[in-house]
């Protein structure tokens, strides 16, 4: 059999799909160079045969029909991290464009280090106790962002913004891909685009605010919170401070703002700035953790700011610690804590901002909250 034959049919692994296909005028300009001097870099394998790295030095043997060479990996480490690196020193990509790769070798990272888990095991079987401390040493890739940007040499932030461009806009994450656009403007782009898509403000005055700010951490406090704008367009203090809360608000009004760690220093600004001044809080013990740079903090304030006079319409005095479990769901608060609010405050008109869904006798104001 022909070798043209027997290469037509010859598998590509998974792993060599993370990086885009050549066309135009770069793969032919490698077709004439294969054509013209053979190939110079040999084709890599995976132990099954699959080709791991070098699909189009592969295709462009086969177009020019010069055979092709081949070396197999020897299946020590990660293949995920070394696939990338056979890449990184080849291409010239921006840190943008290997940035957003990230959340494709993310879940193969998890695959690896899922097969390891079980072959680990199955060596702790035979093996002695001072051979265990050594099949258990946490060598393998762990599964954030961290180790991603460092295989990619790009950075966390950059990473965690890939994910959440790709799952808000597929468009732009292909511009970005492409090298049309960075990933900062592909965050601006979002940004503009959630704005024009954001419900009017209400024109009636309040005198009970609920708030819940989508804050944008950036890379403070806590990897849960840094990850917020996987799920929800997040904004900058700036942002907050712009929205007309002063003008909805009663001469007298109460403010009950939700805030974590992190940026309990900077959230005064954007009390300041809405007109309200701080003057206690509640502390919801979540029970279950989320891991910071600091401590492991498994609670979250809620801030009790006024205007003008506006005291509690209950003498009822509710204990400040409220032990609830946390759902699964990011940032989800317990309805507790309207029914809190409602016991406090009995008259006025009411308003949740960035609500998520709407609640009986409560204005809301958000992206499209849930109806009752």
């Amino acid at each position: 059999m022909h070798w043209l034959d027997t290469e037509i049919h010859r598998k590509y692994h998974e792993t060599s799909a993370l990086f885009p296909l050549m066309e135009g005028p770069d793969f032919e300009a490698l077709k004439s160079d294969i054509a013209a001097n053979g190939l110079r870099e040999a084709i890599w394998l995976h132990p099954d045969g699959s080709i791991i790295d070098g699909r189009n030095r592969h295709r462009a043997c086969i177009e020019t029909e010069n055979g092709p060479r081949f070396r197999t990996w020897d299946g020590q480490g990660s293949l995920v991290a070394f696939v990338v690196s056979m890449n990184l020193h080849r291409r010239h990509l921006t840190s943008s464009q290997r940035a957003m790769i990230g959340p494709d070798i993310l879940p193969m990272l998890e695959k690896e280090a899922e097969e390891q888990r079980r072959k680990n095991i199955g060596m702790a079987r035979s093996a002695s106790k001072s051979e265990m401390s050594q099949i258990f040493e946490p060598s393998q890739a762990d599964r954030t962002s961290e180790v991603v940007a460092r295989i990619l040499q790009t950075n966390r932030q950059y990473v965690s913004d890939a994910k959440a461009i790709r799952d808000k806009a597929p468009d732009l994450a292909d511009q970005v891909r492409s090298g049309e656009k960075t990933i900062p403007q592909a965050k601006r782009e979002i940004t503009k685009r959630e704005r024009a898509e954001a419900p009017p403000m209400p024109s009636e005055k309040y005198r009970v605010f609920y708030v819940d700010p989508p804050w944008r951490y950036g890379n403070k406090g806590l990897d849960n919170y840094g990850h917020a704008e996987r799920h929800y367009p997040t904004m900058s203090i700036e942002e907050l401070c712009v929205l007309p809360i002063k003008e909805l608000a009663e001469d007298n009004a109460v403010l009950f703002l939700w805030v974590t760690s992190p940026l309990l220093e900077e959230c005064f600004e954007v009390i300041r700035v809405w007109g309200f001044k701080y003057k206690s809080s509640f502390v919801w013990d979540k029970v279950k953790h989320n891991f910071g740079y600091y401590n492991s903090v498994r609670h979250e304030f809620l801030l009790v700011c006024t205007r003008g006079s506006c005291t509690p319409d209950s003498d009822e005095k509710i204990d400040s610690v409220q032990t609830i479990e946390r759902s699964n769901k990011h940032s989800e608060k317990p309805e507790a804590f309207r029914a809190i609010i409602d016991r406090l405050y009995t008259r006025g008109r009411r308003i949740e901002l960035f609500a998520r869904k709407a609640a009986e006798g409560w204005d809301t104001w958000g992206n499209e909250p849930e109806p009752i």
